[in-house]
């Protein structure tokens, strides 16, 4: 069986956007990901380049994040369009940091910032602890 935590459908979805980096944060890659936001995916050409690229980061965040109940997809999808609203949060069972969230405007948009570069670890850390409790 094998842990497909990532898609590679939301994957390219991303990547048309990927000028902003949105494609690499997804794939667990936010350094690349902030580099690719501040300099519009390297002037286009890593853009174009992660065309090709996308199903090796794939494999590779199948490797590294653990799968279980919260689908990171759904994460993403939550983080990216109802970030500043928390619903992300609260998907992965952070009800008050996300109820702090919704009240503040995702902190104030630090904290959507910060969930960028660290949702894949959360979602991972709430599979992995639901599967030492299951």
């Amino acid at each position: 069986m094998t842990n497909d935590t990532h898609s590679k459908t939301l994957g390219y979805l991303l990547w048309i956007f990927g000028f902003t980096g949105a494609h690499r944060f997804y794939y667990g890659k936010p350094v690349s990901g902030t580099i690719w936001f501040f300099t519009f995916g390297l002037a286009g050409i890593g853009w174009l380049v992660d065309l090709f690229l996308i199903p090796s980061m794939d494999r590779e965040a199948d490797r590294r994040f653990v799968g279980g109940d919260n689908n990171y997809s759904v994460a993403w999808l939550l983080l990216t369009f109802l970030g500043v609203f928390g619903v992300h949060r609260m998907y992965i069972g952070k009800w008050l940091s996300g109820i702090l969230y919704l009240l503040t405007g995702g902190v104030f948009l630090l904290g959507v910032l910060y969930d960028f570069w660290t949702l894949n670890a959360q979602v991972s850390e709430r599979n992995h602890g639901a599967q030492l409790r299951g």
